[in-house]
């Protein structure tokens, strides 16, 4: 990405009818934020996602619902919705709106001196 350029989360989405779309919009210095498009995707049964990394994600559009496995309790995220995921948390996509699009950002970064 050129410095100094508008530019715009929501131009260009990909379909994501058969996977979701993982779009990096930059990586540097140990952080790396990407737009995520999703259209009715879930992680799939019985599988939990653990990143090494803080993630940060917000949910700019569509519906989701996530859950952690300390937790019997599902999330449920509207546009707007954001949360902090630690590293090594282990959490799931139990759902997206299979209605429309979902658009999310996610900023995945290390603590400084890890």
């Amino acid at each position: 990405m050129k410095s100094n350029k508008l530019h715009n989360i929501y131009k260009k989405l990909p379909s994501a009818k058969g996977n979701e779309i993982f779009d990096k919009i930059i990586q540097k210095s140990g952080v790396k934020i990407e737009r995520i498009t999703s259209f009715g995707q879930a992680t799939p049964t019985g599988k939990w996602l653990k990143s090494k990394r803080n993630e940060w994600v917000i949910l700019l559009k569509g519906e989701a619902k996530l859950q952690f496995r300390l937790s019997k309790n599902v999330i449920e995220m509207k546009p707007g919705d954001y949360m902090f995921i630690p590293a090594g948390t282990m959490h799931r996509v139990e759902w997206t709106t299979p209605k429309g699009k979902s658009v999310w950002v996610a900023v995945m970064f290390r603590e400084q001196g890890k």
